[in-house]
């Protein structure tokens, strides 16, 4: 009885040993194809998007409540003088973007910019549940605009407690 036992416990090893180097392989098989398949990346920013001059665009995305951003206000600033000065005040609407850019035509120069994002007064106006006092009130989105004939998107995905962004286009 204890030859057969011993025996049953070899074949499950070598069977599991047979299966796990089956699928690694298979594993590494695809990583390699994905890898190989992978969209090359950009060397330059989009020039465009559909006819679309360049400008700055914002999307808000409260991913606290499952949905846009409308109603959040936003305050565009630009770096001049050792400060940042106000260029505008905007609420973002249905969608969670501003009705018009940002910055556009003339308007769009070259230079450090600064959106802040008040996602405190947000969540208050939604009613959300949260401590007091809130964990972000203010959220300040720094970026420099180097190339004015290149369009610059900032999505953004926010929470009570976090936020992302990135450059889109």
């Amino acid at each position: 009885m204890h030859e057969r036992t011993t025996k049953r416990r070899g074949f499950l090893a070598a069977g599991l040993a047979l299966g796990g180097a089956t699928l690694v392989s298979r594993g590494a098989a695809a990583a390699d194809a994905a890898a190989a398949s992978a969209p090359a990346a950009l060397t330059t920013a989009p020039t465009s998007q559909a006819g679309a001059s360049p400008r700055l665009t914002f999307h808000a995305v409260d991913i606290f409540s499952g949905a846009t951003g409308p109603g959040l206000r936003l305050e565009l600033s630009r770096f001049e003088g050792g400060a940042f000065k106000l260029l505008k005040t905007v609420d973002a609407v249905a969608g969670g973007r501003t009705a018009e850019p940002l910055l556009i035509g003339e308007a769009y120069l070259p230079g450090r910019y600064e959106v802040l994002m008040h996602v405190g007064d947000y969540f208050e106006r939604l009613g959300s549940k949260l401590p007091q006092p809130a964990f972000l009130s203010k959220v300040p989105l720094r970026i420099v605009i180097h190339n004015i004939s290149q369009r610059v998107h900032l999505p953004v995905l926010f929470s009570p407690w976090g936020y992302s962004f990135y450059r889109g286009s």
